[in-house]
């Protein structure tokens, strides 16, 4: 496993994270809590030091697990969490005012919750849930807390995960200096944060989390048109409709120009992330030992090849199914 600075804080991360969506039990279906506490054990085995929870990971059950495991760690693991938005909108909308989504008192009492859930003293990075670039000329509540968390020790540095596919709603806020990191939506079908966001992170020296490596499962190549999820399961959602037909189509024509390429369409999708160096971290879900185990191994990897990124560049995909 390599590692790499978390932009301008002192943390260094593992290139690969673990992004604990999956294992909070609610929105992601089928898993269970052993195997998904055998996983992250195994993670950290494998030199894994980053891990991506939030509050509204099946409400507070995912940040449960993580805190298990990293209570138990014989090294240092940073934690990172997020803030919900107090109106539940993900993501945020326009016209709604910050006072709305993240006051002051409700973000510092979010932050004592997962303290509780993860009975950790202090939380590594903190981060708003969503973010609305109108809220920067807005009330000073939300600097106010930020400050007050860190210097009350409970939070170390404090960034915020944007919205789906908006990375340059993040432009303005990363100017002001008031955040450490960004997490985006960042893979081969959505290459938008390359344009403004990862140059200006680069800049201003922001750590970079890229979230949704495999496009919630697309990028995995096991999405067909007969694919079925549990009833509730957000995957149901995602690929609704005429969803599963256009994914086939985009990746069957994204393996025939990489007939040839070296690893699975899942590994190439993650050293893609990790082959700009902007990012700090990338963080799959991994329910399941095999899928730690394959995931953990790419960071020796290194960089993707030149020829192999020229294919990648070529298919971007502009959609949204989280509309």
């Amino acid at each position: 496993m390599k590692y790499r600075g978390l932009g301008r804080t002192a943390f260094e991360v593992s290139e690969i994270g673990y992004g604990a969506w999956g294992i909070g039990g609610k929105q992601w279906l089928g898993g269970d809590d052993d195997e998904s506490v055998a996983s992250l054990r195994r993670a950290i085995e494998l030199g894994l030091n980053f891990i991506d929870t939030a509050l509204a990971y099946g409400e507070g059950h995912s940040e449960e697990l993580v805190g298990r495991i990293v209570r138990e760690a014989p090294g240092k693991i940073f934690v990172a969490t997020k803030v919900p938005p107090r109106n539940q909108l993900w993501p945020a909308r326009p016209g709604i005012g910050i006072q709305e989504v993240f006051p002051y008192d409700y973000t510092v009492a979010c932050t004592e919750q997962s303290l509780r859930n993860l009975k950790m003293e202090s939380i590594d990075l903190q981060q708003f849930h969503v973010w609305n670039p109108e809220w920067l000329m807005q009330s000073d509540d939300w600097r106010r807390a930020i400050d007050d968390l860190k210097k009350a020790g409970k939070v170390r540095a404090f960034g915020i995960s944007i919205n789906d596919h908006q990375p340059d709603s993040a432009l303005a806020l990363i100017e002001t200096g008031m955040i450490d990191t960004v997490q985006v939506i960042y893979n081969v079908f959505d290459q938008s944060p390359e344009r403004n966001l990862f140059p200006a992170c680069i800049r201003h020296n922001i750590g970079v989390i890229a979230r949704v490596p495999l496009d919630e499962g697309a990028l995995t190549g096991t999405i067909t048109p007969e694919t079925t999820f549990d009833k509730g399961d957000f995957r149901g959602y995602y690929f609704r409709g005429d969803r599963k037909r256009e994914v086939v189509e985009r990746v069957d024509s994204l393996l025939k120009d990489l007939k040839g390429v070296e690893g699975s369409l899942a590994e190439i999708a993650l050293r893609f992330c990790l082959s700009h160096p902007a990012v700090s971290s990338v963080i799959p879900g991994m329910r399941r030992v095999k899928n730690v185990e394959m995931n953990t191994r790419l960071s020796d990897l290194g960089p993707l090849p030149e020829n192999v990124m020229s294919i990648l560049k070529r298919h971007a995909w502009g959609k949204n199914y989280y509309q």
